[in-house]
């Protein structure tokens, strides 16, 4: 409420009106794109899965289910990852394990990816002189941080630096009470090493897709601001994707991010000269699409409480 107050809340509610059902279509339906592009990043992580057009289907609309709750929960974007776990194995008899391991590679290579879209981000920053340095100072320190973290969860990953730290815990005086943790630990590490090592073809795709989800991303908050009557290009509107997916990453612990991705769509687009009640009102438009699909993936959610029971074999 006090960014629509520092917008005029009433010239942001007719600026959003002025969306129209074209406008908000064409928003919905490239959100729709970028969750189908996701879920078929996801699905190329469940190595037991063929990829048919039938189970990707079924991927996504668990994974709808699922992100609804992350959308909701105050869990860090994670709260609905049980939820899809348990969707896989109660429906299509995927095995808990390899649910899990699937999720985590989903994770690690959507932000691999956003590392790629922030980096091409931050150069289209660079190249707008009139940003000023408090705009993109600290955009390059997060985008730094972010980098540094992000390749950290990969190592761990890929060269299986869980395993020996829990090995060689087991060995100190608390070794007993972490040894039945090893197997676990170590089957996980392997099934993710795996997947990084002899399914490259897989994960190269799986990053090639969640770069293409991102750039649609801009190309949303582009299609909102066009909408919205702004003449802002996609370079811009990449600019201020990137600067608002920073932001949320770095405010994890709030769900969706309310209230600071809105401030964030305020001060990324009046940056760019763009008036203060239409980059509220953009940011409205996205959260009303957030809403939607909360909506949808809870009405499959209640869907998938009725018996439905397909072996993944």
């Amino acid at each position: 409420m006090y960014v629509l107050r520092l917008a005029n809340s009433g010239a942001v509610l007719d600026t959003v009106i002025a969306v129209g059902a074209v406008g908000v279509g064409v928003v919905l339906g490239v959100y729709l794109i970028v969750f189908v592009v996701d879920s078929i990043t996801w699905h190329l992580a469940i190595i037991p899965l063929p990829v048919t057009v039938l189970w990707l289907y079924r991927s996504w609309k668990v994974r709808m289910v699922g992100e609804a709750w992350n959308m909701v929960l105050p869990a860090g974007g994670m709260g609905g990852e049980p939820i899809k776990a348990v969707l896989m194995k109660s429906h299509y008899g995927l095995d808990y394990r390899e649910s899990i391991a699937s999720l985590i590679l989903a994770r690690t290579i959507n932000l691999i990816a956003l590392v790629f879209f922030l980096a091409v981000g931050f150069v289209f920053i660079l190249l707008r002189p009139t940003l000023p340095m408090s705009l993109t100072a600290p955009a390059g320190i997060g985008l730094g941080m972010f980098v540094v973290v992000i390749f950290g969860f990969f190592a761990i990953q890929r060269w299986q630096i869980a395993s020996r730290v829990v090995g060689w815990l087991s060995q100190t005086a608390v070794g007993d009470r972490i040894k039945a943790m090893l197997h676990h630990v170590e089957d996980m590490d392997h099934r993710l090493m795996v997947f990084y090592t002899q399914w490259r073809t897989r994960f190269v795709w799986a990053v090639v897709l969640a770069i293409g989800a991102w750039v649609l991303c801009a190309l949303e908050t582009y299609y909102a601001a066009y909408f919205l009557g702004s003449s802002v290009d996609l370079i811009d509107a990449w600019i201020v994707e990137a600067m608002v997916q920073m932001v949320r990453a770095g405010t994890f612990f709030i769900p969706v991010s309310i209230g600071v991705q809105e401030g964030t769509f305020l001060v990324a687009f009046t940056a760019l000269g763009v008036p203060a009640p239409v980059a509220i009102a953009v940011a409205l438009v996205k959260r009303g699409q957030e809403i939607a699909w909360i909506v949808w993936g809870g009405m499959l959610g209640i869907r998938h409480l009725l018996p439905e029971k397909c072996s993944v074999h």
